[in-house]
């Protein structure tokens, strides 16, 4: 893979790596304030002025009146002091900020490159155009998330939890994809081997986009203390439970039931690492470039750590360190695959689609 890469690309690439690492740490934060039981300690959303934190003991005693009123303090934490909320408000607080950080550290480079005309083809234009756009839809849908833990039930919504990280884990997959782009504009010359490999990649990838969605579900309906115990589900590889509960609600079980979410999750995880493992068994059988014989190193060393983090936060009912492991091995998990499917691309590749 020969590279002609402009002073220009690699300014914008650089940029958009930083912007990757940015949303990587929301991830990462993420993790850590769902696990702390964070994510509702601040009741109100203040795009604006709520960057500024409080700052002295009568705005911490206003912020603290606030949550009281709240549904999680009311039902759940209503023993808590004012020093106990500051350890709560701190998470959610940083995590917000760094989505503020993130939006600021995307528009003022992009005001520059557009100034400076270093923007050079009207695809990319559009890519960064998206690349806001869903940054935006990931704010908003992230209070959307936290509002449905402030009516009645201080918990939030699965389902909405999922959107949230999906659409988290979709920005950051834009992002990447676009930066590859620039840094190696050059594609691989197909062969029958590398086309049958990036095609199993694309399939794993549905696959882990399915398992992420249903880690969402775990994590919202606090499924994944149920059983600590793998590889069967307490003493049976399938609970009865399960089968009542189908029997009962029928389908909506699948994306309702916490007994049920635990097995897909647990399944799905074992599909997915058996498509890791019949694409590494092909590259085996082909000729591969350093790019190509990188990437595979990459995605059978991501999904052996992820599967690993899988059964052991399962083992100790989820644990905060675990736990926020374990979410942000999907997103490393992630970037893998994408690796993978990139350098494995041929002439319908998916970065054709984003032109």
């Amino acid at each position: 893979m020969i590279n002609s890469i402009s002073k220009n690309d690699k300014q914008i690439a650089k940029w958009l790596l930083i912007g990757c690492a940015l949303v990587a740490t929301m991830v990462f934060i993420g993790g850590i304030t769902r696990l702390t039981h964070s994510g509702l300690s601040m009741v109100t959303w203040k795009p604006v002025t709520g960057t500024i934190p409080p700052l002295n003991e009568t705005q911490w005693q206003e912020e603290f009146t606030k949550y009281k009123t709240s549904p999680e303090y009311i039902k759940k934490n209503y023993h808590f002091t004012l020093d106990e909320f500051k350890d709560i408000f701190f998470w959610e607080y940083l995590h917000r900020l760094i989505g503020r950080i993130i939006g600021f550290v995307f528009l003022i480079p992009f005001l520059y490159f557009v100034i400076k005309k270093k923007i050079k083809t009207k695809k990319l234009r559009n890519n960064l155009i998206v690349i806001f756009l869903l940054g935006g839809l990931q704010g908003l849908v992230g209070w959307y998330m936290v509002k449905s833990g402030l009516v009645d039930n201080p918990n939030v919504s699965h389902f909405r939890l999922a959107t949230h990280l999906v659409l988290a884990l979709l920005l950051f997959s834009y992002i990447y994809w676009i930066a590859l782009d620039l840094l190696f504009p050059k594609k691989e010359i197909p062969t029958k081997e590398t086309k049958q490999i990036f095609k199993w990649s694309r399939i794993l990838l549905f696959f882990t986009s399915l398992q992420i969605i249903y880690g969402a579900f775990m994590a919202g309906l606090k499924a994944g203390k149920l059983y600590p115990t793998y590889p069967k589900m307490g003493v049976e590889w399938m609970p009865r439970i399960i089968k009542e509960t189908f029997q009962e609600t029928g389908f909506i079980s699948l994306i309702e039931s916490p007994y049920t979410i635990q097995f897909i999750h647990r399944w799905v995880a074992v599909i997915v690492l058996l498509l890791v493992f019949y694409i590494v068994a092909k590259s085996l059988k082909s000729f591969l470039s350093i790019y190509q014989k990188n990437a595979i190193r990459f995605l059978i060393i991501a999904i052996s750590v992820q599967f690993l983090l899988g059964v052991f936060t399962i083992l100790y009912s989820v644990p905060v360190a675990l736990g926020v492991l374990h979410q942000f091995g999907a997103l490393v998990f992630l970037v893998s695959i994408l690796t993978t499917i990139f350098f494995f691309r041929n002439a319908t590749s998916l970065d054709e689609s984003l032109s």
